[in-house]
């Protein structure tokens, strides 16, 4: 039985004659600037968040005539090439994101004031919401999906060393070591996303973009190495209800279709994980006698206070139900940390159901990316081996590169220890990897624990959380006693 199945868990499948993933910002940002570089029509951005002085190559790459800030590069491409249409289309963001963020992207408009750059800001979502959508796409014929953005304290390294002097903010403090994971695809899959960008620009503005005209030279850049040739790529999204837009929870749908069908082993890496729905589904599946190993990644403490509040601590909840259910020892819930002890961002979404499905998007392990933000997410199902395997030694590599340790090490130590979970344990010298700290919870955070604020399922329970609370009870319970409503939960 497959697993991504258009108009229940994805939106459509589409063809990529090539797919690339790309670990980390360093090479997600070498390979944007090597494609930008050969763009001929049109360049189309989603973002949650935007800083034109993100620097594509803080590693020197730049000359005295050619600054490599994002903002730079594209106003000279724009000029250079009269004929090329860039659109950048942003998410509006709220007061206390702005501020935390230098009040960018909202100072991003006086960057390109003036410029042949298009740049939009998009509140064309319900109160509360958010566009959570990170899509990059060049002439319909090459596209990025991930959970980055371009902001100046993303650029990182495989390495994540502790003091790297490339990890600069404008004002030349040293941000944290951050990890990041983006799929670059071709092809008609490549299209597809410029078919979602282009419906949500008409939805803010209004405004009917034109798809480009085909292109007679390759786009691919030559210095990528494609990950998999001729993959069938599932586009997946969240949408929420609003002014008369319907409800798509193709992503929630594929997440629970994904837990239930693991066999062995699934990979989870994500900035959250709080969705009680997605919690039960997981607990189910350890407390099977012959269930998956499930290993999970995620940042030890989130950098915001308000993400502290409200993820964090329900965050502990959760993982108190999949310990209490997994008396067969098959999880591991993990943070990464530095050789000194600093901890490690995970700001990487990414799904890997044995050596069957990658999924690489933007989408947290949440409520509200089940259904109140927009997110988008890009998927490979394998159907041949050369597929299978390269899907298997990205969870090798993924899991690998944290304790300093190849994909092929892993692959050796999975041999010996009898699966992923144990290839971790024997690996992990020095503690680079640690058990996720289950927090104490006081009143207040028990209170906002309980009732997910913060973290709405979808508009309908927005600014209602005892509705929130019910529904939220109503699946769990529905997952627990294995009365899944399909058209709802599957």
């Amino acid at each position: 039985m497959t697993i991504l199945r258009r108009g229940e868990t994805c939106w459509r499948i589409e063809t990529a004659d090539r797919a690339a993933f790309l670990v980390d910002t360093q090479d997600y940002f070498t390979a944007v600037s090597a494609a930008l570089a050969r763009a001929k029509h049109s360049i189309l951005l989603l973002g949650w968040g935007f800083d034109p002085r993100t620097r594509l190559h803080p590693d020197g790459f730049e000359g005295p005539d050619d600054p490599d800030e994002i903002g730079h590069v594209l106003i000279r491409l724009a000029r250079a090439r009269p004929d090329l249409d860039i659109r950048l289309l942003i998410w509006k963001s709220a007061l206390p994101v702005a501020i935390s963020q230098e009040f960018f992207p909202h100072r991003s408009r006086k960057w390109f004031k003036g410029s042949p750059v298009r740049f939009v800001l998009d509140d064309a979502v319900p109160l509360a919401a958010c566009h959570h959508q990170k899509v990059l796409v060049i002439d319909d014929a090459v596209a990025f999906c991930g959970g980055g953005d371009f902001g100046v304290d993303r650029w990182d390294t495989l390495a994540h060393s502790d003091s790297d002097t490339r990890r600069l903010n404008p004002d030349q403090d040293q941000h944290a070591p951050r990890h990041e994971v983006v799929m670059m695809i071709d092809g008609a899959a490549a299209k597809g996303l410029g078919d979602l960008a282009r419906a949500r620009w008409l939805r803010c503005t209004g405004e009917t973009v034109a798809p480009p005209p085909p292109l007679e030279a390759d786009p691919w850049p030559p210095q990528v190495r494609p990950s998999v040739e001729r993959a069938s790529v599932g586009i997946v999204r969240t949408q929420p209800a609003w002014r008369g837009s319907e409800q798509v929870e193709e992503w929630r749908a594929l997440t629970l279709r994904s837990i239930a069908e693991a066999r062995h082993t699934l990979y989870l890496e994500n900035q959250y994980f709080t969705s009680p729905v997605i919690a039960e589904a997981l607990a189910k599946r350890l407390a099977e006698p012959d269930g998956p190993q499930i290993v999970l990644i995620s940042t030890a403490r989130s950098p915001s206070y308000f993400d502290k509040l409200t993820m964090d601590r329900t965050r502990s909840i959760m993982l108190r139900r999949l310990k209490s259910a997994d008396i067969y020892g098959r999880l591991r819930a993990l943070s990464p940390f530095t050789t000194s002890g600093k901890p490690v961002i995970v700001h990487a979404k990414v799904t890997i159901v044995d050596d069957r499905l990658v999924r690489i998007g933007s989408a947290n392990l949440n409520n509200r990316s089940g259904g109140l933000d927009t997110e988008c997410e890009v998927a490979i199902e394998a159907t041949d081996a050369a597929t299978a395997q390269a899907i298997i030694t990205l969870r090798n590599h993924l899991a690998g590169h944290y304790v300093g340790r190849s994909a092929a090490d892993v692959a050796t130590a999975i041999e010996r220890h009898g699966g992923l979970a144990g290839a971790i344990d024997a690996l992990n010298h020095g503690g680079r990897l640690q058990p996720i700290e289950l927090l104490t919870l006081g009143p207040i955070a028990r209170f906002i624990a309980r009732y997910h604020l913060g973290d709405p399922t979808g508009p309908a329970d927005d600014f209602a959380p005892l509705r929130r609370r019910r529904h939220l009870d109503e699946q769990v319970r529905a997952i627990a006693a294995g009365k899944v409503e399909r058209e709802k939960l599957v």
